[in-house]
Order: structure tokens, then C-alpha cells, then sequence
């Protein structure tokens, strides 16, 4: 059966493989740098991916802006980030990525307090077993995925562009291969909801977004990255028969991470064009790879 369901599990299967294979690529010397003055925020950072993206640039000197919704692991997370790497240049700011006003608010406060920001890493997602709005009746997916994330970049480019070496890196999926753009249902108001699909298309969306905003904004480094498929909270939470199934071929999140943190410190990550989609420490042109099966 050709249901986009099936299509996105035999997909999935398909890219552990392939990242089992560029991950042989990834160029290790390129991260043997300092980053000690330049400062990184990192979204839904206190677990997965986005907490071992900030213990490695921690460890590299990088100051770190945590964002998360938890106070608590935050604070948790904050304190094992100090404790292993030696960095207290470590911050932490609560911020539920669901509701859009609150993120333009925190983006404008962080203007006026901080006179530097070098990289943003948009890293927090959720993919929703039911469809559900926030209190903007906005559907969460989208608000969380898409639009908080535009809202971030949107607003932190000025602050970004007075900086040294800006650089805007967000961590999407190879799920998104299985969609194209659709701009006509934003809010998954038609048909049956299908959380996975809905959260593929976000990931399609931020694709789009980078590139779009690559074009408009030259003087910064846009970039978005596929880590592989990696044993997170939200995966194991939403994906529960995938999580099972493909338990010990998923990656750890440090190897997850480790895209991220290249694109984020590497020299050799900005001789690369902007706008692009990476895996591996390599660009894939996403456009050329896309599986049409939605016609």
C-alpha cells in the first residue's frame, strides 16, 4: 500500500541507511575550534539534540542561550552543562514556542538586553497525535514548527546581522521528502488529521523558509539539516511502533547533533552556499530528491 503512512516508514528505513553512510563522511577536523566570545541560542534545548548541541559548543567556549518551556530541566540541564564542560556562560529562558505573541516578545527583550547574537539553532519541534490549537487558535504543530520559528528569524535578524559571522541553522527531517509545499491547509482544518504527515509538511516548510530567507538576507548563513533519525523524547512519544521497531539503528542525540554543531562553528560550513539543506556535513538539494507521490 502506497498510504503516506506506509510511504513514510519505508522512507525512514531508507534514510537511517543513508546516514549510516554520510555519517562516514563528516569531517571531525573541522570542529577542532574555539568559540569563546561568540554566543549561540538553541530552542528545546534541555533534552535530545539541542541539549547535546550546547554541552559541545559549551565545551568549545561558546556563550549559550537556552531556550525551553521547562523551567526545571532547564535549570537541570544548565547545571550539567556547567558542571561537565567548565562554561558558565550558560543562560537559561522559558518560552512556550506554541504561543506566537510570546515569542515575538521574548525575541524583541532579547534585543534590548544582549548586544550579540551569532548563531540561532531553531532545534525544538513536537508532532501532535491529535489535532489541537493554542490559546491563539492557532493548530500547535504548525504554530511550534512554522511559525515560531519565521518569528524567531524574523525578529532576530537585526541583532544577528550587527553580529560577527550570523549564522540561522534549523534542524528539520528527512520526513519532509514525503511532502511537497501546500500553503492552502496551514492549519490541517481539512481531512483526517494525521500528525506525522502535518509534521513532515512544517519540516517541508522550514525548508522553503531557509531558503527564502537566504535570498532576502545574504549578509547571514542560512542552513537547515536532516540529523538522521534519533532516539528522542518526541520520537519515542510519538512514534512509539517506529521508536520500537527501529530501537537499535537509531542514532544517539550526540551523533544527531553532530551537523548542527559543524554548521554552527566550522569555518568550512560558511564556504558552503547558503539556503541549503545538510546531512552529513554535506548539502542535499531537496528539490531534486523529492519523492512526488503527491500529484
Amino acid at each position: 500500500s502506497f498510504s503516506p503512512e506506509n510511504l513514510m516508514w519505508v522512507h525512514n528505513d531508507w534514510i537511517l541507511g543513508a546516514f549510516d553512510a554520510a555519517s562516514k563522511r563528516f569531517a571531525e577536523k573541522d570542529l577542532e575550534v574555539s568559540v569563546a566570545g561568540r554566543s549561540f541560542m538553541i530552542t528545546g534545548a534541555n533534552s535530545g539534540i539541542g541539549k547535546a548541541t550546547a554541552m559541545a559548543i559549551a565545551k568549545k567556549g561558546g556563550t549559550i542561550h537556552l531556550v525551553c518551556r521547562n523551567k526545571d530541566k532547564a535549570e537541570e540541564t544548565r547545571a550539567e552543562i556547567v558542571k561537565e564542560s567548565g562554561n558558565k556562560e550558560i543562560y537559561v529562558h522559558i518560552l512556550d514556542l506554541s504561543e506566537t505573541k510570546k515569542v515575538w516578545e521574548f525575541a524583541e527583550a532579547f534585543k534590548k538586553k544582549y548586544k550579540t547574537l551569532n548563531v540561532l539553532i531553531n532545534n525544538a519541534g513536537c508532532m501532535m497525535t491529535k489535532r489541537e490549537v493554542n490559546a491563539e487558535g492557532l493548530e500547535k504543530s504548525f504554530a511550534i514548527n512554522s511559525l515560531a520559528v519565521y518569528i524567531l528569524i524574523k525578529s532576530l535578524i537585526p541583532l544577528l546581522e550587527k553580529s560577527p559571522d550570523p549564522r540561522v541553522i534549523t534542524v528539520t527531517s528527512g520526513g519532509m521528502l514525503v511532502q511537497k509545499l501546500r500553503t492552502g491547509n496551514l492549519q490541517s482544518q481539512r481531512g483526517r488529521y494525521d500528525g506525522t504527515m502535518v509534521y513532515a509538511q512544517n519540516k517541508r516548510q522550514q525548508v522553503v523558509m531557509t531558503e527564502q530567507f537566504a535570498k532576502a538576507h545574504t549578509n547571514i548563513h542560512f542552513s537547515v539539516m536532516h540529523p538522521g533519525w534519533v532516539d528522542t523524547p518526541m520520537i519515542t512519544n510519538a512514534m512509539p511502533d517506529f521508536h520500537h521497531s527501529m530501537k537499535e539503528r537509531l542514532r544517539t542525540p550526540e551523533q544527531g547533533a553532530d551537523t548542527v554543531v559543524w554548521l554552527a562553528v566550522s569555518e568550512a560550513a560558511v564556504t558552503k552556499p547558503s539556503g541549503r539543506l545538510f546531512q552529513g556535513g554535506r548539502t542535499q538539494t531537496h528539490t531534486n530528491i523529492h519523492i512526488n507521490i503527491y500529484i
